[in-house]
């Protein structure tokens, strides 16, 4: 006999099987039939296509006018050699948005990605080919790696590099698969629940978890525009305010007075940040993804904020929350 419900039912089961280092099952039930497909299906997309990676999307090769000319003394056409770099995964080390490489070979060698490894960046496929170079060849390239999600054909690269040197295709995205199914399982001899499976594969850049986990988030900022539903009808939920801004005086710091380094400071003014309260308002990813701001000046930041009372057990009421946004909104208008 079907029972009347008021709230469908919540699942608590979750867990992860690691099948490989770049492998991974994640496992969630029970779900209400119907349930399951409609978060699993959009977390698959964002899987394939919020995850961040790094490509080469740009080659200038010395003596070497287009893709389709020849290097003396390498075996393989440019056009091959393009092909193997566009093949190679990249990591930038201090996890920087973009970064330019120059390289030099010369003499009989096999040149493989592993070669290209140095202190800026790490190659988590080295074993791939590159280049076959006879003993009178000289290779020298300078590629250009950079930070992005997806796919982006040369065609909209081009305004990006310099003149001299060749457009890639961008393959950014570091998974490999993602799939799941959904099959039925039994709660309490109710055989109408659900269980998903997630299988995901990944290519080293990243590991499978942290590409779920990284989907969630996005799932979670995209979902946030609706919480604007709540100020249509400001009568029916009302908002309490502070009759003063005392209480926001700590947030309302100035980025110019915390002491932070020129190149810290610099990533902060680029990206429209003023205010510390405007950090304190950020998650750690979101900060994480401020523009040219690598792991040292991150972690500068997130020394001024435990400095200045901020560290990550602090929380904000959702009061002074509003109040705050609100304030900074129109300090900078």
């Amino acid at each position: 006999m079907r029972k009347i419900k008021v709230a469908p039912f919540m699942p608590t089961e979750v867990g992860v099987n690691e099948i490989s280092a770049n492998r991974a099952e994640i496992v969630a039930y029970p779900f209400e039939s119907g349930y399951a497909v409609t978060l699993a299906h959009p977390l698959r997309r964002l899987i394939l296509g919020s995850s961040i990676g790094y490509a080469p999307i740009s080659v200038k090769i010395e003596g070497a006018a287009h893709e389709f000319d020849n290097i003396r003394g390498m075996h393989e056409d440019v056009a091959v050699f393009i092909i193997n770099l566009k093949n190679i995964r990249f990591k930038i080390k201090d996890e920087g948005d973009k970064i330019e490489l120059k390289y030099s070979f010369s003499g009989h060698k096999e040149v493989t990605a592993q070669d290209l490894n140095n202190d800026l960046i790490e190659v988590v496929n080295g074993d791939l080919p590159l280049a076959t170079l006879n003993e009178d060849a000289e290779l020298n390239f300078t590629v250009v790696i950079s930070k992005g999600i997806g796919y982006v054909p040369s065609e909209d690269l081009r305004d990006e590099v310099a003149p001299d040197s060749i457009a890639l295709d961008a393959f950014f995205t570091p998974v490999r698969k993602a799939n799941y199914k959904i099959e039925p399982v039994l709660v309490e001899d109710n055989p109408n629940f659900e269980k998903i499976t997630f299988d995901i594969e990944t290519d080293a850049q990243i590991g499978p978890v942290e590409a779920f986990t990284n989907a969630l988030e996005v799932m979670n900022k995209q979902l946030s525009v609706f919480n604007g539903v709540l100020d249509v009808n400001i009568s029916a939920t009302p908002v309490k305010r502070s009759s003063d801004d005392s209480e926001l005086k700590p947030f309302l710091q100035s980025v110019d007075n915390l002491g932070l380094s020129a190149r810290s400071f610099n990533s902060l003014d680029r990206a429209g940040i003023k205010f510390l309260g405007e950090l304190v308002l950020m998650s750690e990813n979101e900060i994480k993804d401020i523009k040219n701001l690598g792991k040292k000046s991150l972690d500068e930041i997130s020394e001024c904020l435990v400095e200045n009372g901020f560290d990550s057990d602090f929380e904000l009421s959702d009061v002074t929350r509003a109040n705050l946004v609100k304030k900074i909104e129109q300090l900078k208008q």
